[in-house]
């Protein structure tokens, strides 16, 4: 089914960005939202992206105003009847989302595609509220939307095949790359981004070093910005809710650094409100050492630091995805670099990986279980490619053949 025309519902900053993205491809789109004020702000939005164009001399003022007129704005579902997908970009609560589809499903067209741009809750879960759960899909964009190439395509349980299809098209229309992932808790770049984050905010609490050299020895491997920033700019709350999203389904080895509960409860939330691991401000509040030293780490030492520390987590948490089939080793590498920015001269982590050595990875895992815990145990598979000599470059096989 070819998509003529499009819906987004919220018009945040991700809704917003996801509506201009279609607009841009030459599509209309219907920008809906709770109230006409916070439509105006969506538009607003809309404008100011494709105005920055404008200054960058990307475009004119006139092919501007051709796009902008792409684009409207609506309160209710009076418009949704012609509409060939609804994108849904609200905040992440599964009752509310259910409701919603349920609301669409019976004043769009019969062959509707719906689409949630859900970062963490189960596809299949909407889908089960609707009657067409066949036609229920997940289409994660990344922020911001205008620039982030990668898109995680989702179907759930019952998704059908035509609507993967349509939908893997659409986002090729929309000059992104989708990356068609098994559902599960994170999905793909947020499963394996969290563990490196994590272990970023572990090492800090631990006294290894301070934010600052920690994120800088980041910034030398290739990665775009420190962990600890990433985290400022995702949301310590945010950050938080999917943590416990994926330790609800992986285990210990998802547990939350304590020091980000301590920052939730002292209300440094990131970028967002003037201080998380940083500051952003100059307002006073509870200073960032003192909430370090409420973190209890019995038994633990000034420990050791390293990049390594928080890539092979990365790596780990990569392999055991591709066990589960979660998205093929090339998807993996693809959407990683698309997705983080992780280095592109390193291929992604599989890729990596294999330039290092399969079994260096193995080795530094196992010693880093024996330093900081079982949240570094080897993926299984790791141990049985070692055994079968698929040791990456220098065998002329790993996870991809040379």
């Amino acid at each position: 089914m070819y998509i003529y025309k499009a819906a987004v519902i919220g018009a945040g900053t991700m809704g917003a960005g996801i509506a201009q993205v279609i607009t841009y491809s030459g599509l209309p789109v219907i920008l809906r939202d709770m109230n006409q004020e916070a439509v105006d702000r969506g538009l607003a939005t809309v404008r100011k992206i494709y105005q920055n164009r404008v200054d960058k001399g990307k475009m004119t003022e006139s092919e501007m105003e051709q796009k902008m007129a792409l684009v409207s704005g609506a309160t209710d579902n009076s418009g949704f009847s012609d509409v060939d997908i609804v994108i849904e970009a609200i905040y992440e609560d599964i009752a509310v989302k259910q409701k919603l589809f349920q609301e669409l499903e019976s004043v769009c067209p019969e062959g509707c595609i719906f689409a949630s741009n859900t970062s963490s809750l189960p596809i299949s879960a909407i889908a089960s509220a609707t009657k067409k759960p066949d036609k229920v899909i997940g289409m994660h964009f990344f922020n911001p939307a205008p620039v982030m190439k990668l898109i995680e395509v989702i179907p759930g349980l019952g998704t059908s095949d035509e609507t993967i299809d349509d939908v893997v098209l659409f986002s090729e229309s929309l000059r992104k790359i989708p990356i068609r992932v098994q559902e599960c808790a994170g999905f793909l770049v947020n499963r394996l981004l969290m563990p490196y984050l994590n272990e970023a905010a572990i090492a800090l609490q631990e006294g290894a070093e301070p934010a600052k050299s920690i994120d800088a020895a980041l910034v030398d491997f290739g990665m775009p910005m420190g962990p600890l920033t990433l985290f400022d700019m995702v949301g310590i709350d945010v950050s938080v809710k999917v943590s416990d999203i994926l330790h609800d389904a992986y285990g210990p080895r998802a547990t939350a650094a304590a020091i980000l509960r301590e920052l939730e409860k002292a209300n440094r939330l990131g970028t967002k409100n003037g201080a998380g691991f940083y500051e952003y401000d100059d307002e006073k509040r509870e200073d960032l050492q003192i909430l370090i030293d409420k973190v209890e780490n019995k038994g633990v030492e000034k420990s050791e630091f390293s990049a390594n520390r928080l890539i092979m987590p990365m790596i780990n948490e990569a392999v055991i995805s591709l066990q589960e089939g979660v998205a093929s080793a090339e998807d993996i590498d693809i959407a990683m670099m698309a997705g983080t920015g992780f280095p592109q001269d390193k291929g992604g982590p599989l890729h990596y990986a294999d330039q290092i050595g399969v079994d260096v990875v193995l080795s530094e895992l196992e010693s880093l279980t024996k330093a900081h815990g079982e949240r570094f145990w080897p993926a299984p598979m790791l141990k049985r490619m070692v055994l079968g000599g698929y040791l990456g470059e220098k065998a002329g096989k790993g996870f991809f053949h040379y």
